[in-house]
């Protein structure tokens, strides 16, 4: 007694992009891939796609008023050119508030008792990385190195747990970076140096 087999799911790729049809809205560019979804997959977006470029208009004028622009080109004011400039786009069109520059203490244990000290940021506040390194270094009198952090980030790797006096060390040498812009990692959440 043979099972029936299931037939294979059928799936209709973008001429555009390359990605499945339903997933082109998350996609490096989804205005490209609209012609195409609109000849090839109009049943994908319906709410895109029924009402013609009407709806979408209305969709521009409702989030430029959400920043604060109206549809007749008025501006809020200031603060609405404040308020674009923190937001930012994700794909998907997710809106993300901008970050403030922040300096990141870490320390990680290895081998049950040696640490490293890893310092992130600081290159957001102008201060050279190299040039740190080596400062960090001669103070603490240890090894210090500029390394790709996990994201593909530098950040400054130093030998032993120098976190006591790190703090007052980038402050001082660094005017440009307050201590309320520091933060320790510990246990995993972001705790204020201050």
């Amino acid at each position: 007694m043979a099972a029936d087999k299931p037939e294979p799911v059928k799936v209709l790729y973008c001429g555009v992009c390359g990605l499945p049809a339903e997933y082109c809205e998350f996609g490096p560019d989804f205005e490209k891939c609209k012609p195409w979804l609109r000849d090839h997959a109009p049943d994908l977006y319906p709410d895109l796609f029924a009402g013609g470029e009407g709806k979408e208009v209305e969709k521009t004028a409702e989030k430029l008023q959400g920043v604060g622009i109206s549809s007749k080109g008025n501006t809020g004011g200031e603060a609405s050119a404040s308020k674009q400039e923190e937001v930012k786009r994700l794909p998907g069109g997710k809106i993300k508030k901008k970050e403030r520059p922040e300096v990141v203490i870490e320390k990680i244990v290895r081998n049950k008792r040696k640490c490293v000290t890893v310092v992130k940021g600081l290159e957001l506040f102008g201060v050279k990385l190299s040039d740190a390194s080596k400062k960090l270094g001669k103070k603490f009198a240890t090894g210090a190195s500029v390394v790709k952090g996990p994201t593909d980030k530098e950040q400054i790797d130093v030998q032993g747990d120098i976190s006591y006096d790190v703090v007052e060390f980038i402050t001082d040498t660094w005017p440009d970076v307050p201590e309320s812009a520091i933060f320790f990692i510990e246990d995993g959440k972001k705790v204020a140096a201050a």
